[in-house]
């Protein structure tokens, strides 16, 4: 076995065991962010390491190609941030938990990272498992009644979720007599059949991603959750989890689901209704919020609409689409929630009425927030606004106007809400006049945030370029 292949993975299972066993040993506490961020370099670099390399690891059931090793990167700069940004929270509210939560930070990516290799269903689901339940206990960290109520909420609708994605893996094993996805797409192309078995099968997989990615229906777990838990697990879960299930769902769908030609065509059309749904209710929903955490969660639920929009496409551009918009979606959600730990750990409140007069407390702070709130909503020159262009130019390809019809419709609703955010903040009178303190990590991290939201809204091409290399892995 070439264990070079994954090392990315084993140095982060290393760097998770490291910070155990630090937090027992070690008295102050406060070296356990530095070691959980820096540690992070080691598998960043054997990941870009591996960029050329190619090939298969663990019996071929994961893979090591460009297109894992974009979402493998993806999220270990997506961790790297929330452990940055944590510091001063986990010391307010958890200080005698630190170690076990970056452990379970780590942990949670690895399993996300072991999603975006995997290319057989096992391997798949238990990577899936490895990340939610990391994610179940973080959920609940708090331990009052919010973030236990959302706890609960989480593992018992997760748990009813991965039932339904196990079943129909089990459908599509007992059609084509194989896990591995290369092999069920060789059964199907060969077959062909229109078994109304395997099509029950693709259709339990679908929905068990969906409430992994936070797609309506399966989103009703998503408002709870995002308000319940700590602030940073909020943030992580509202980027890494997504990023990682559109990365598991692009592999299954064009390696497995790819042939025959009818089965491309159904889950086409499932993507597409699913997106028009999706970015609908998220917007109308999120118009209702009053409070910010919950906002941003109806939010992210209409920015998977968007999202899906590339994968109805179900072209290479669509592909290589997807990949861009969840990377700038994620600086410029990041951004967003990182500012939001500064502001709710000072004044004590998620509401957004309590962020009113914010720019005369803390304009820098206010100033990313409206920033990011603009990147989302997909003004121009925001990286948000290329992000939609690219998924909406991948279905106009594919002649599916009425699908970039409801995106841009949306787009426009979507304004209303990020704005009130917009306007409270800038033109609503300050409660205090107190200053929001924030440390170098969250600062840090905001830059990095709006750096890559106004670089990438003007100069795209970079990134681009690589997710198209990314993307044509697959077929």
């Amino acid at each position: 076995m070439e264990w070079h292949l994954i090392s990315p993975e084993l140095t982060m299972a290393v760097l998770a065991l490291v910070v155990i066993l630090l937090d027992l040993v070690v008295e102050k506490k406060h070296y356990l962010p530095i070691v959980s961020a820096v540690g992070l370099i080691v598998p960043l670099v054997l990941a870009i390491d591996l960029w050329n390399e190619g090939g298969l690891a663990m019996n071929d059931m994961l893979a090591v190609d460009k297109f894992a090793i974009f979402f493998k990167v993806l999220i270990l700069g997506i961790t790297a941030m929330v452990i940055m940004s944590s510091w001063r929270y986990v010391n307010d509210k958890f200080e005698h938990l630190r170690g076990e939560f970056y452990a379970l930070i780590l942990l949670s990516a690895l399993g996300l990272m072991l999603m975006a290799a995997a290319r057989e269903m096992i391997t798949i689901y238990v990577s899936l498992e490895l990340s939610s339940m990391s994610l179940y206990a973080l959920t609940a960290f708090l331990k009052d009644r919010k973030s236990t109520e959302s706890g609960l909420k989480y593992i018992l609708l997760g748990g009813i979720a991965s039932a339904i994605l196990l079943y129909g893996m089990v459908l599509v094993f007992g059609f084509t007599g194989t896990t591995h996805l290369d092999g069920i797409g060789a059964a199907l192309a060969d077959g062909g059949a229109r078994e109304p078995g395997l099509l029950l099968g693709v259709v339990l997989i679908a929905s068990g991603f969906a409430f992994k990615i936070g797609a309506v229906p399966f989103h009703m777990w998503m408002p709870d959750v995002y308000e319940g838990a700590p602030t940073p697990v909020t943030a992580y879960l509202s980027v890494a989890s997504k990023a990682a299930g559109f990365a598991v769902i692009l592999r299954i769908f064009f390696e497995a689901f790819g042939e025959p030609g009818w089965l491309y065509d159904d889950w086409s059309v499932l993507w597409g209704v699913l997106a028009v749904v999706t970015m609908s209710i998220g917007n109308l929903l999120a118009i209702q919020q009053s409070n910010i955490k919950r906002l941003l969660a109806y939010s992210g639920v209409a920015q998977v609409g968007y999202i899906l929009v590339g994968l109805a496409a179900a072209n290479a551009a669509g592909q290589s689409g997807i990949m861009f918009y969840l990377a700038v979606y994620s600086l410029a959600n990041l951004g967003a929630f990182i500012a939001v730990i500064a502001i709710s750990n000072k004044i004590g409140s998620d509401e957004i009425s309590d962020y009113s007069g914010m720019f005369k407390r803390a304009p820098v702070l206010a100033l990313v927030l409206g920033v990011c709130l603009i990147s989302l909503t997909g003004i121009p020159p925001t990286a948000g606004f290329m992000g939609k262009l690219v998924v909406f130019k991948a279905a106009m390809d594919e002649g599916m106007l009425w699908l970039v019809v409801f995106g841009v419709v949306n787009s426009v609703i979507a304004a209303f809400y990020y704005f009130k955010v917009m306007k409270v903040m800038f033109i609503g009178e300050a409660k205090s006049l107190v200053g929001i303190p924030s440390d170098s990590g969250i600062r840090a991290a905001l830059v990095i945030s709006i750096f890559g939201v106004l670089l990438l809204g003007i100069y795209p091409y970079a990134l681009t370029k690589w997710a198209d290399i990314a993307a044509v892995l697959l077929p």
